[in-house]
């Protein structure tokens, strides 16, 4: 199978001038996966080459897909997203995936940057200081998953966890969500993302499906998202998010029994 014309072009817009070393040493293989990644998904949705890149590279960085991670953060600043978009997603996943997982992502991003000329550190994004963190973090995290939601979540904390629904207000969302750099809407995608890569988060992807939703993502954006991680995070991952996208907000016109049925199959 020769690639066709259409993931071609496509791919050369992201990779101008780059050869695959994959296409040397397996190319039926890069011949099939770039017509899939590069035309068949690409035609599908509406997501922008700037937000797709963005959500990809969330979900790398979740995956642990170092290498795949350095090729496409050049193909991000091929199309026209910031460096400073680029150390937000990296920031952003610390919360999420844990900071033993992502320190070589930071490592890695600032060699590339480098690469490219960007002098570091990059202007500073934070908007909260010691003293407000708490106050600003509760006040997001309650405009992204909802007040009375929150206030369950701190009402139902044994004693000995409330230290955690802290953490997550004022670090969680206090340190990292208050930050400028990326809107709320395009963080949250981000978030979905980093938490259907992980594998094993349903209910907190569960929880950020209704919290895309607060922020103005639609069913059509999120399946958009899952669309465009595909041939990335593989179709296991993919089917587990569209099945708990299904349980939060069903298809316009869908009965119960084939929302159940659809369920069942995956």
């Amino acid at each position: 199978m020769a690639s066709n014309e259409r993931a071609k072009k496509n791919h050369d817009e992201l990779f101008p001038g780059h050869v695959s070393t994959l296409a040397v040493t397996d190319p039926e293989l890069i011949e099939t996966f770039d017509n899939f990644a590069f035309d068949e998904v690409l035609r599908q949705g509406n997501l922008n080459a700037r937000t797709r890149l963005m959500v990809q590279l969330a979900s790398m960085i979740a995956s642990q897909s170092l290498r795949e991670y350095r090729v496409m953060l050049g193909a991000a600043l091929n199309v026209g997203v910031t460096p400073v978009e680029i150390k937000e997603i990296v920031y952003q996943a610390v919360p999420y995936v844990g900071m033993a997982k992502v320190f070589d992502f930071i490592h890695a991003t600032n060699e590339v940057l480098t690469e490219r000329g960007i002098t570091l550190p990059l202007a500073g994004q934070s908007t909260t200081a010691p003293e407000t963190r708490a106050e600003k973090g509760l006040t997001v995290e309650k405009q992204m998953i909802g007040s009375e939601v929150v206030e369950k979540l701190y009402a139902s904390a044994p004693a000995d966890q409330q230290h955690i629904q802290r953490f997550l207000s004022a670090n969680c969302f206090g340190d990292h969500l208050t930050r400028g750099g990326i809107d709320l809407r395009t963080r949250e995608l981000l978030t979905f993302s980093m938490l259907v890569a992980l594998g094993g988060c349903e209910p907190q992807v569960k929880g950020h499906v209704a919290a895309n939703l607060h922020v103005g993502n639609d069913r059509a954006r999120l399946i958009d998202v899952l669309t465009q991680l595909l041939p990335f995070i593989g179709y296991p991952r993919t089917l587990n998010g569209l099945r708990i996208v299904d349980e939060v907000v069903a298809p316009a016109g869908a009965t119960d029994a084939s929302t159940q049925h659809a369920k069942e199959t995956r």
